[in-house]
């Protein structure tokens, strides 16, 4: 009896399988620019197998899943933003089959794969707008064309609506005798939604990359899918310095989030939801590219969707003070609506990496803050080891926005900077590649700069980021705990996690240049004994220093992260295998099934 039991036990365990519906609720979601992560091929552009090869270092960093920025075939005017196939891999990245690789290896190693689904616009080269512009139905309507405007005899765009890359956002096509709208560049046409025919065709694309594994999408530019109807010209707002051709000079309030947007992200939700049930899969991931005010972050939320949460790329620098952060993440955190989860961005592709824009000595305050407030954290290939911009010339500028503005303005625009190949050693191309030319330059500090020496250093940005994350990962009072932030003095912020069942931990930033002794077990109510779990690069603190919090020395711009120490030394006691790592067990082969209970039996 004692065997059949056992016998039917191992067949119910090994027949289930284990279906997360919030995985990304703690998540930390790496993204990397596929052309900056690892040439494999030496012609100095990174690659799929590239990515494939270095999926250890992101697993190793801990975490949970690494976003694509688009792989998809394209001419390369926007960097692949410039889609001329959404089902494809274009070749200078590899194959579909190359794809599988990756997806294989990173399912291996536990990781999620997302991509770069950009559903604002096509490439000018794709066939569905070469079909459009002949008039070929169904494409005929598959994005937004326009008669012109005739004053005085003279031929005008539609009206005055500009494009994000500067000049009219309306370019003429001599064959189809009407003007096409592209919100960014001349190269890449707008796809128009309120037709259904299009609309059923993005989401076959989406359904498309789920049915090759993929686990989720980041929406690029949500908010320009729908324009007003009847083309009214957008007002001219306040910025007297903004040349009139520049897409600032306007308030854009009949090109973005219109209400339509929203019913689009909410049918969008439906068809992962409904492709993960069906397909018995974890639930997909969505997360937006939106510019939000607590409306409209709410409409994304109540749409299923998660919106990019931009205020450390966008509303601070190196002149912000504790009070703007306290200020600005507590009107996040309160607009969050019940039940739903924020998101941290540390950097990305678009905007000067987090060491250029708060300097190199805070480049470790950011990744700590957002591993330590809850929700999601997103990083930028490259923060994890404190990578800054380089000065790019304008001879070796390639970003279309960079160099649409000139010599003169280039640097103003241009997103090469923030773009530069990993710095993984110091060989050739800091190990990027074989090639010593690649398509940008790499960074010259990548002697001193790189991954290699911050895993043999003492304290670096690695080890940081990597102790942050693993904390972040394994300490219930981050997982699930209330947060407090509390400003201490006019420069240091206080973040406290709290949970009934735990001790708390806190992290405190010392955003001033000069050192202050604080009070923090009074301030912040925590124990008068904790730990230095982690400090920041610079601070001159060594990590495990037991200290008394009611007289706690902070360096200037430093940050430190403190614990107990049977917190700290929970990180290192070896965790039960889970359920869902024995429910793994289901995808074996039959076989291995059946020796398993046979060779119970025989013994």
């Amino acid at each position: 009896m004692f065997k059949l039991t056992f016998l039917f036990i191992i067949s119910f365990t090994l027949g289930v399988r284990s279906i997360s519906n919030d995985w990304w609720r703690d998540a930390v979601i790496y993204q990397v620019y596929p052309r900056s992560l690892k040439d494999s091929n030496g012609d100095g552009i990174g690659d799929l197998n590239g990515i494939t090869s270095k999926l250890e270092h992101i697993k190793d960093i801990g975490a949970d899943a690494l976003w694509l920025s688009p792989i998809y075939s394209s001419p390369q005017v926007d960097f692949g933003y410039d889609i001329s196939n959404f089902t494809d891999i274009d070749p200078q990245y590899g194959t579909l089959a190359d794809f599988a690789k990756l997806i294989k290896r990173a399912k291996e190693l536990k990781l999620k794969v997302l991509l770069d689904f950009v559903p604002n616009h096509s490439s000018d080269q794709h066939p569905w707008f070469k079909n459009s512009i002949q008039k070929i139905k169904p494409y005929d309507d598959y994005f937004i064309w326009r008669d012109a405007k005739m004053v005085n005899g003279i031929r005008q765009p539609p009206n005055n609506w500009l494009s994000i890359f500067k000049g009219s956002a309306w370019e003429w096509n001599e064959q189809r005798g009407q003007y096409y709208y592209h919100q960014f560049a001349v190269a890449q046409p707008d796809l128009n939604y309120r037709n259904s025919a299009l609309k059923q065709a993005m989401s076959d694309v989406l359904t498309f990359w789920m049915d090759r594994g993929v686990e989720g999408f980041r929406v690029d530019a949500i908010l320009h899918l729908f324009e007003d109807e009847q083309l009214r010209d957008e007002p001219k707002n306040d910025a007297s310095n903004v040349p009139a051709d520049e897409y600032a000079s306007l308030t854009h309030i009949y090109t973005r989030d219109l209400d339509e947007t929203y019913v689009i992200a909410r049918a969008w939700r439906k068809l992962l939801d409904d492709y993960a049930t069906k397909h018995q899969t974890d639930a997909k991931f969505m997360i937006v590219e939106a510019l939000t005010t607590p409306t409209i972050m709410k409409k994304y939320y109540d749409s299923g969707c998660n919106p990019f949460n931009f205020m450390f790329v966008g509303d601070f620098n190196l002149t912000s003070k504790a009070v703007d952060f306290k200020r600005g993440i507590d009107r996040w955190l309160d607009n969050v609506p019940e039940g739903n989860v924020s998101n941290w961005v540390t950097d990305n592709h678009d905007n000067h990496r987090t060491g250029t824009r708060f300097g190199e000595k805070k480049s470790d305050m950011i990744t700590m803050l957002s591993l330590t407030l809850p929700g999601i954290t997103v990083i930028y290939y490259g923060d994890e080891i404190g990578m800054v911009d380089k000065n790019i010339t304008y001879e070796e500028t390639v970003d279309v926005a960079g160099c649409n503005l000139g010599p003169d303005r280039y640097y103003l625009a241009s997103r090469d900077p923030e773009r530069t190949p990993f710095q993984w050693d110091t060989t050739t191309s800091a190990g990027f590649s074989t090639n010593s030319k690649t398509w940008l330059p790499v960074h010259e500090n990548y002697k001193t700069l790189n991954l290699a020496a911050q895993k043999l250093a003492a304290i670096s940005h690695y080890k940081v980021f990597k102790a942050m994350a693993k904390i972040k990962k394994n300490l219930s009072v981050l997982k699930g705990g209330e947060v407090e932030v509390r400003l201490i003095t006019e420069n240091i912020l206080g973040v406290v996690r709290r949970l009934e069942t735990s001790s708390p931990v806190a992290l405190l930033i010392n955003m001033g240049t000069g050192d202050e002794s604080v009070d923090a077990h009074t301030w912040l109510n925590i124990p008068e004994e904790l730990i230095i779990y982690t400090a920041s690069v610079g601070s001159q603190i060594q990590p495990n220093t037991k200290v008394n919090t009611s007289a706690l020395r902070l360096p200037g711009s430093s940050s430190l992260f403190l614990a107990t120490k049977s917190q700290i030394d929970s990180l290192d006691t070896k965790t039960k295998p889970s359920f869902a790592t024995v429910s793994s067990f289901a995808n074996a082969p039959l076989i291995l099934i059946i020796l398993v209970i046979v060779n119970y039996i025989v013994t």
